[in-house]
């Protein structure tokens, strides 16, 4: 095969090059189960037949006249089998993320006109029968577990020669410039919208983010970051055309054991993720005692001082090392010990963080883009040359970026998406003359590197009318061990507020050793000597800012914002809109 031009490609290119005896793998009753390139290859082919035989087909090329398969699924291999099989008869799948609400779900499943749906589990089923009647649409719905739904293995048994044959030629026909898929994004705000993807936007930032991972063969990748978002998605894509396992993670809980089973040489993450994972080594650096405890928090220490593409000495250059082999080769050891770089996405990473891993040669190459862009823009890279704290690396090949008057990103490239689903207006806002106006603000460092400073539409303006940006300001207070999520407030206000939800174990911890009783959280965050905590920790930080960006009033809050209760997006973003609303007297406290 010569270059690939569609994303189902990388099944042909593996078994022309070096299939895998795990090309990828997931545990099945406590074992886990690999799954080679070539038992791979005759699924992918037997799932698309069964689906023509189901009356799954292309119809016309357009958008709307394809017929759609919707998945609401935890990441498993059966995920992206069916993601090949429905591309190869040029069917568009729409993941939705499992954790979305009713009233979404009913919105994207009916926008979609969506034919038929996969889920994971019964509790997933159910939660299609409650709509089912609002679905004109639907015809058939299968499940990934064994549940009272028709099992998605029934399928590939429709398999005949003469449906191979059909798939093989209906494959043949769909273009490089052909739609792939329509991912609705969650948002912060408002309905979720179709991006539409074509297998070029895709496949050509692959191609181009390839060169940017570490070199080398017969990898092993640690899947867990949800595959409904494109980040996580097209990086497993890297992982079948580049001939890297992709081992899926049981859930979030058993990363830990998982990634000591495994060992992989790489993983994605976000932020919040990553911030958890050094909360719980920091968590145990505070139980130790005596020698032990003053080892770690000298290793600590020095790695937050370190540096790339700089010599600090060869004092600093020697401690380091003793500090890699009695401190940091511990906290390897809980990621497999043989991690080569994790990759994190979704969010800004705090500096802070990128910085202390890389110490504890831990490289994290974090990266920016949007799923309109599907998703790279730019990359801190592997080697380090390629990479400088503070900022989200080099562009990556092919793609532009030019920083608009009010400083906003505008990126074009053939990663840039078609367009939205049924939304020609949409599009036609975000686009300037073939530049996709990305929302965030940013600026080149030394022309090379792209740095993002804020989210255009989430700066605001005070009612003295200067402008403040929240998320430098959140994310620096996210450095102190007592707080766990932050949000920043203040549009038309005379002052800048903020919503502080504290590290309950660390603050618990401060509590017992001051002699603070309580019996509550709530009761905890009204102590006097706890707000002055809170008090002191925020003026310590406001020092990094300007006055009119300083905060100069907060309000405590007893339990953390998750996806579940509505303040989070699936990525991890907080929506705005919604915490204002839900905190509305503690907005008018801080401003009363």
């Amino acid at each position: 095969m010569t270059q690939p031009k569609r994303l189902f490609d990388c099944i042909e290119y593996n078994l022309e090059r070096a299939p895998l005896e795990d090309m990828m793998a997931a545990k099945e009753n406590g074992e886990w189960k690999k799954y080679s390139t070539h038992t791979i290859a005759a699924l992918v082919n037997d799932m698309s037949a069964g689906l023509l035989s189901l009356g799954i087909s292309q119809n016309d090329m357009t958008a709307e006249g394809r017929d759609k398969i919707a998945i609401i699924s935890k990441n498993r291999p059966e995920w992206l089998m069916l993601d090949l099989a429905v591309q190869q008869i040029g069917a568009i799948l729409t993941p939705i993320y499992p954790t979305i609400n009713i009233n979404e779900l009913e919105y994207v499943l009916t926008d979609a006109r969506v034919k038929m749906i996969f889920v994971n589990d019964e509790e997933l089923f159910q939660k299609i029968i409650t709509i089912k009647d609002k679905l004109p649409f639907l015809k058939d719905t299968y499940s990934f577990e064994k549940t009272s739904a028709k099992h998605w293995s029934e399928i590939p048994l429709q398999s005949t020669p003469s449906l191979l044959a059909e798939v093989k030629c209906i494959a043949d026909g769909i273009k490089q410039q052909d739609l792939a898929t329509i991912i609705y994004t969650s948002g912060t705000t408002g309905k979720p919208k179709g991006v539409m993807l074509s297998h070029n936007n895709i496949l050509s930032n692959v191609i181009a983010s390839i060169p940017c991972y570490p070199p080398g063969a017969n990898m092993k990748a640690l899947s867990f970051l949800p595959l409904n978002h494109i980040f996580e998605r097209m990086v497993s894509y890297i992982y079948l055309f580049k001939g890297t396992s992709i081992y899926f993670a049981e859930s979030l809980e058993t990363i830990g054991d998982n990634l000591k089973e495994v060992k992989p040489q790489m993983f994605t993450t976000v932020p919040r993720l990553l911030e958890k994972v050094y909360d719980r080594i920091m968590a145990k650096g505070n139980e130790l005692t005596g020698v032990k405890r003053k080892l770690f928090f000298w290793a600590h220490n020095l790695a937050e001082k370190f540096e790339i593409n700089k010599d600090q000495g060869i004092l600093y250059r020697m401690q380091l090392f003793i500090a890699n082999k009695l401190i940091f080769n511990k906290w390897r050891e809980a990621l497999g010990n043989e991690i080569q770089c994790i990759v994190s996405g979704g969010a800004a990473c705090q500096v802070r963080l990128i910085r202390i891993f890389t110490a504890a040669r831990i490289i994290i190459m974090e990266g920016y883009g949007l799923t309109e862009t599907s998703p790279v823009i730019s990359v801190n890279r592997y080697t380090e040359a390629g990479r400088m704290f503070g900022t989200v690396g080099p562009l990556i090949e092919g793609v532009e970026v030019k920083i608009a008057d009010d400083g906003e990103i505008l990126c074009k490239g053939p990663n840039v998406m078609m367009g939205y689903y049924k939304h020609p207006e949409l599009t036609a806002e975000t686009m300037e003359n073939g530049w996709y106006k990305t929302g965030d603000i940013g600026m080149m460092i030394n022309d090379h590197f792209l740095k993002i400073t804020d989210r255009k539409k989430e700066m605001f303006k005070t009612s003295g009318g200067k402008y403040v940006a929240p998320l430098p300001i959140e994310n620096k207070l996210k450095e102190s061990p007592y707080v766990e999520n932050v949000m920043v407030i203040g549009a038309e206000q005379k002052y800048v507020g903020a919503f502080i939800i504290p590290s309950f174990p660390n603050l618990k911890e401060w509590c017992r050793h001051e002699k603070i009783n309580y019996s509550t959280n709530e009761e905890m965050i009204h102590d006097p000597n706890v707000i002055g905590l809170y008090k002191d920790l925020v003026e310590s930080f406001n020092k990094f800012f300007n006055h009119v960006e300083q905060i100069k009033k907060f309000e405590l809050l007893p339990v953390d914002w998750s996806v579940e209760t509505g303040e989070l997006t699936p990525k991890l973003s907080l929506k705005r809109k919604v915490i204002m609303e839900k905190y509305r007297n503690a907005v008018s406290r801080i401003y009363q």
